[in-house]
């Protein structure tokens, strides 16, 4: 069975850099106190061996990190933008681009993270701008875009037991009764639309999938 999905990556904008500068009667000369604006999240993928199918992808395909803050004045950075991780199948092939993808990753092995989008870097204040001969500088730099990426995930599982049959046969009442995984069961044809996969209770070991019904 190949279990194949298309979703869409981005990772957070980095925060822009402040400009600002001290204005306290105390403090004479004053000077640039503007802080650096926070990194934006990134997007990472990592194989769980808890997880057997994609298909909850199949409902979310958009998948944003967190934008950085924007520094402040008082030398206040930005806090990061915060990270994103989506699990998938061990055995997951990671695929760049929609038209013509190329494999970036085989995630084979439980627990390995993958980056996918690098968040953006967040932008300098006016204070590291500040020099001998520009005491009070005036420019702040922005924080760098995040990153789109458009993945292909495919899956190539195999099953130990498939339950297959003619539609409305008591299918998915079988795998219901031996994974104890609630799946819809119902007294027409063709109410499973999609593959299901689940672990036989009695041995954990058997790898189930339910099929759609055929003729």
């Amino acid at each position: 069975m190949i279990d194949r999905v298309f979703i869409l990556i981005k990772s957070g904008k980095g925060g822009d850099g402040a400009i600002s500068g001290r204005h306290e009667k105390y403090v004479p000369r004053g000077g640039p106190d503007g802080g650096n604006g926070g990194d934006g999240g990134s997007v990472y993928l990592l194989s769980d061996s808890n997880v057997n199918t994609l298909l909850e992808y199949r409902y979310k395909r958009h998948h944003t990190a967190g934008p950085g803050g924007k520094g402040q004045g008082a030398l206040k950075h930005g806090r990061n933008g915060k990270d994103i991780t989506l699990t998938v199948p061990v055995g997951t092939q990671v695929w760049v681009g929609k038209d013509s993808p190329q494999l970036l990753a085989d995630l084979d092995t439980p627990g390995e993270p993958l980056l996918v989008a690098k968040g953006g870097r967040g932008g300098a204040g006016n204070a590291r701008y500040a020099s001998s001969t520009n005491q009070y500088p005036m420019i702040a730099q922005a924080g760098e875009p995040g990153v789109d990426v458009e993945v292909w995930l495919e899956l190539k599982l195999l099953a130990d037991v498939g339950v297959i049959g003619a539609p409305n046969a008591g299918k998915s009442s079988l795998f219901a009764a031996l994974s104890g995984k609630q799946v819809l069961v119902e007294d027409r044809l063709f109410s499973t639309l999609e593959t299901t996969v689940g672990r036989m209770q009695a041995s954990p070991r058997l790898l189930l999938v339910d099929t759609i019904g055929f003729i």
